[in-house]
């Protein structure tokens, strides 16, 4: 690697807006970052993601179009 040209890569504490905080390492300079979801509030890491095959545009789509004949 060329040297002087990559960020320092330092101790960060990030900090959810659900409380949440944990520690790991980023080359955000102030040692600080603050996220809207993380790991333990986001829906598909807890498990309440909501299912939205039956509502979903395609199934809209094809609803609507199943009674046109070719």
């Amino acid at each position: 690697m060329k040297q002087g040209i990559h960020p320092d890569y330092v101790e960060t504490e990030v900090s959810c807006s659900c409380g949440n905080s944990f520690t790991t390492r980023s080359t955000v300079a102030s040692g600080k970052l603050q996220v809207g979801t993380c790991s333990a509030c986001h829906p598909f890491y807890t498990g309440k993601q909501k299912e939205f095959a039956s509502d979903s545009r395609v199934a809209k789509f094809k609803a609507k179009y199943a009674k046109v004949k070719k």
